[in-house]
């Protein structure tokens, strides 16, 4: 029987029945639903042993939460976060006898801030309703207050950071929904409330980022310089069009075709035992995780995180780019089903480091267009991908200024790529897009923190080849 299936009981002994509410249905394209399967029973007394049998059994389930915080943005995607939570979660979450605090936010950045006030040694987990956005928000509230507990500098890009171990679950509300869609492979509240309430837990990797030695923001998704974080910063002017602002922004960038100069250096994963060119996507209980893991672990016990940040060889090119983007999961969404980089796995110690060339606006279109079908989007000259584990990046604008940067960067870095040559143009530089917030600055230093957060998740499902017939076996074996 699937035990750890079971949402709740509600018995009824005096006419010789025992609702069981349980989920165990799982429909097409990595859909849950609940299930309502009724046990009947002459015997009183045996139906009195079924209840305490199942309640030993529920008991037992450890990882399930028992008291939950719950935030609410009530303006993120098309308003409909609470309306979402109040009718589809929140009967969920009573059924399954899970209490909640909710918090319906008001302005930015106040879930973050109730973060580091909260007792929030007495929840199991924190859920965030909204998109992307409110789960940065929670993020960072989470990790901030983990650090701040734990005396830890976070403006020191080196500080051996303290994993946070207090599960996030997120509640699909937003525009994308790239990070819930990534990580369960649907964009669906109910889905999401069910991988809460059987207490799933998916380790995600997760990307600090500094400029000199001030902390900036963490990352999940994307980074993006160029293309992604000039889409961005037009779209941010034009917030009065909602989620439609989005596609303008795109069509506007994508005609006005800007490219930028810089400098990228970085550090290959080499602990990790994937490519980003393989065919090996990130599913549930991947082994390339925990492989990789397992590596990267080792290596830290033999020579230490500073050795390996110091003394590991750094590579380095120069070149005029139209995007540069880092992904620490494949950012799939329902308009990209693929999304950025395809085999990028969530909790492997890595990210996916894409640079886009300057080329035609045709070729660019190609590109762009291989993000939405089953062509591989790194097939093109103009495009080079690679697993790192850190980078740095200063625009040509940000190393005419700071004239020592090149210096420093020659002493530091052995190996210099001059394969993409600079060429002397002034032009401005770009904005980097952080997981859907802009950062103020475009010199910046990223380091990839190995399976630092949990979700309520456990990673997107193999797809069966007759899931509705699983569904009904399921079923079966219950009656």
């Amino acid at each position: 029987m699937l035990w750890s299936t079971f949402l709740a009981f509600s018995p009824s002994v005096t006419t010789r029945k025992l609702n069981i509410f349980s989920q165990i249905s799982k429909a097409r394209n990595h859909r849950w639903r609940c299930s309502d399967v009724t046990f009947w029973c002459v015997d009183e007394h045996l139906c009195n042993q079924w209840i305490q049998a199942l309640k030993e059994l529920l008991e037992m389930q450890k990882s399930r939460p028992k008291q939950l915080l719950v935030y609410i943005n009530p303006y993120g995607g098309k308003r409909q976060g609470k309306s979402i939570y109040e009718q589809k979660v929140a009967p969920l979450f009573s059924l399954a006898s899970i209490s909640t605090d909710v918090v319906i936010t008001e302005h930015a950045n106040h879930a973050k801030d109730n973060l580091f006030e909260v007792n929030i040694n007495k929840y199991d987990g924190v859920v965030c309703v909204g998109g992307d956005g409110m789960f940065s928000e929670v993020m960072h509230g989470l990790i901030g207050r983990m650090q701040k507990d734990s005396g830890i500098d976070q403006n020191n890009p080196k500080a051996p950071l303290v994993q946070c171990n207090i599960r996030i679950g997120i509640i699909p509300a937003g525009s994308t929904d790239c990070i819930c869609y990534s990580t369960v492979g649907i964009s669906d509240p109910v889905t999401s409330a069910l991988h809460i309430i059987v207490g799933d837990c998916q380790p995600l990797d997760v990307s600090s980022v500094h400029h000199n030695n001030t902390f900036l923001k963490y990352s999940v998704s994307l980074l993006g310089y160029g293309f992604y974080g000039d889409i961005l910063k037009d779209s941010e002017k034009k917030r009065w069009m909602g989620p439609m602002r989005y596609d303008y922004s795109g069509l506007k960038t994508f005609l006005s075709h800007h490219y930028y100069e810089g400098t990228i250096s970085f550090q290959p994963a080499k602990h990790t035992v994937g490519s980003p060119q393989d065919k090996d996507s990130c599913r549930t209980g991947c082994y390339i995780c925990k492989k990789s893991e397992q590596q990267l672990s080792q290596q830290y016990k033999e020579c230490g995180l500073k050795h390996e940040e110091d003394e590991e060889e750094w590579k380095v090119i120069k070149g005029k780019f139209l995007a540069i983007n880092a992904v620490n999961m494949s950012c799939a969404c329902p308009r990209s089903p693929k999304g950025l980089s395809p085999a990028a796995h969530l909790a492997d110690g890595s990210a996916d480091l894409i640079l886009v060339r300057k080329c035609s606006r045709f070729d660019f279109l190609r590109y762009l267009v291989r993000h939405t079908n089953q062509d591989d989007q790194f097939d093109f000259s103009f495009v080079d991908v690679y697993r790192v584990k850190s980078f740095q990046f200063t625009s040509k604008l940000s190393e005419d200024n700071e004239s020592n940067v090149t210096d420093i960067g020659k002493k530091r870095f052995g190996q210099f790529c001059r394969d993409h040559p600079a060429c002397c143009c002034n032009i401005a530089s770009s904005t980097w897009n952080c997981d859907g917030e802009t950062l103020d600055s475009s010199a910046i230093q990223v380091r990839v923190h190995c399976q630092f957060v949990k979700l309520f998740a456990r990673g997107i499902e193999e797809n069966s080849k007759d899931e509705a017939a699983y569904s009904q076996s399921s079923i079966e074996q219950l009656l």
